[in-house]
């Protein structure tokens, strides 16, 4: 990738939380942005700050849950007559709470969000990609390595992200784009008042992950042409041993770590 074109990258979830700090570290080596989030006022407001670092920053908001809307974005940037070098694959969303209790329209937006968007993206965008030698950043999860009881599907659509990624990946070695699935643990952002999991005993009272570091991790993982890269040496530790232990024992283990705190107790 040559460091004398004027290199683009687009960062879906741009507002807040991991997303925004992939967006100030990408700013800040001078990349040029398209940001995305579902809410115009946050996201003019990141576009501005975004600019002090000197570089051109597109806002576009749109909702990535509706089955539109990725191609709506892509659609938008060509438009735009924008290409891009990097993609972030960001943006997502959790539901907590057993499979009976969880609404349906909740869980269909999470998929759509979660799986369906960044399908449609990679496959949009990838001629660009092609073309300039880029690279393609995932944002999965820890819970990518086992299932998950209280979020089954939110789980669900993380394995997905990485098995997706891996065969990505695979396919397109030597083709000049790389393909980077970054798998945080539990970080401090927003997505856990979101995803109604705040009494989660898998958050509550926990120190978590700073949503800057782990943003930076991120960067540094793709642009080094980390495959998968897991952040943090505790989920490092889980990602390995959910490939060898009983999957019933990991699954039961998640069910007690994830259970809301009244349900064994805060000492279980």
């Amino acid at each position: 990738m040559s460091s004398n074109r004027r290199r683009v990258a687009l960062v879906t979830g741009a507002t807040s939380g991991i997303g925004k700090a992939i967006a100030e570290s990408l700013a800040a080596e001078g990349i040029h942005l398209i940001v995305t989030g579902r809410q115009a006022l946050p996201l003019r407001a990141l576009a501005q700050g975004l600019r002090d670092f000197d570089v051109d920053v597109y806002p576009i908001a749109i909702d990535l849950a509706d089955p539109s809307g990725a191609q709506e974005l892509f659609v938008q940037t060509v438009a735009r007559g924008l290409e891009i070098d990097f993609l972030v694959n960001n943006a997502g969303v959790g539901v907590f709470g057993t499979f009976e209790e969880t609404g349906l329209a909740d869980e269909l937006a999470m998929l759509s969000l979660n799986t369906r968007a960044p399908t449609v993206l990679c496959k949009l965008f990838l001629p660009q990609l092609a073309r300039r030698k880029g690279r393609i950043l995932n944002i999965a999860s820890v819970a990518a390595f086992q299932p998950g009881p209280y979020m089954a599907v939110y789980y669900a659509t993380k394995a997905y992200l990485l098995s997706f990624s891996e065969a990505l990946a695979a396919e397109w070695e030597g083709s000049g784009v790389s393909v980077t699935t970054f798998c945080p643990g539990p970080t401090c952002s927003g997505f856990q008042a979101r995803a109604a999991m705040e009494h989660s005993r898998l958050v509550q009272g926990k120190r978590l992950a700073d949503a800057d570091e782990v943003g930076r991790a991120a960067v540094h993982a793709m642009m080094v042409g980390g495959r998968v890269v897991v952040h943090g040496t505790g989920n490092r530790f889980n990602a390995v041993a959910a490939k060898w232990l009983p999957r019933r024992w990991i699954t039961r283990a998640v069910l007690k770590m994830s259970a809301p705190v009244a349900k064994f107790g805060a000492s279980a």
